[in-house]
């Protein structure tokens, strides 16, 4: 009996929100879930690595690759290009892995429009001052770069009501345990 083709989740939410801590423990709980790595034309924050975090390249790399249709979506967010492969992608859905991809609300409503059937999700913060005292101990952005992640984390915000599911970020463990459970769920549809 042939297998059944993989699902396709896109967790996204504002800078700070947790996401990539979540999808990392994630992982931890279920190791047959297969990550997407996206491209970025961004710098590498202190501690990420090409191939783990993020494929990082030029922004003229980034642009050839737009032009030869490599990825499934991509989009310019504070100032940098993010895209998400389109071969690795595919791939793993036509061989029945469910893949998720992290990235942000404008490539997610993106896929959604390719891909009616994903299921998105998105990480909100508890409130939006924790969500501003995050972001200042990461200590990665200029005053001015964190002003800017604000405004668009409120836009964001606003932009979940166009998600399957919202889960509120309280504990790094329990979230990604109550995303588990929706993954699980909607595999099973």
């Amino acid at each position: 009996m042939p297998r059944p083709k993989g699902k396709l989740f896109v967790i996204s939410g504002p800078s700070g929100a947790g996401k990539s801590t979540i999808v990392g423990k994630l992982l931890e709980l279920a190791p047959d879930l297969v990550l997407s790595i996206s491209y970025t034309s961004r710098s590498p924050r202190k501690g990420e690595i090409h191939g783990k975090n993020y494929f990082f390249i030029s922004r003229e790399e980034f642009l050839k690759k737009i032009k030869e249709n490599f990825f499934l979506e991509w989009a310019e967010v504070h100032g940098n290009l993010y895209g998400t492969p389109a071969e690795f992608v595919l791939e793993n859905l036509e061989q029945g892995h469910h893949v998720i991809l992290e990235i942000d609300v404008q490539g997610a409503l993106k896929i959604k429009e390719k891909f009616p059937e994903a299921v998105l999700i998105f990480i909100e913060p508890p409130d939006f001052k924790e969500l501003e005292e995050r972001l200042k101990k990461r200590s990665t952005e200029s005053e001015e770069a964190l002003r800017i992640r604000l405004e668009n984390a409120r836009h964001e915000i606003e932009l979940a009501k166009y998600y399957n599911y919202r889960v509120v970020n309280n504990d790094i463990k329990e979230t990604a345990t109550q995303i588990l459970r929706i993954i699980r769920e909607e595999a099973a549809k």
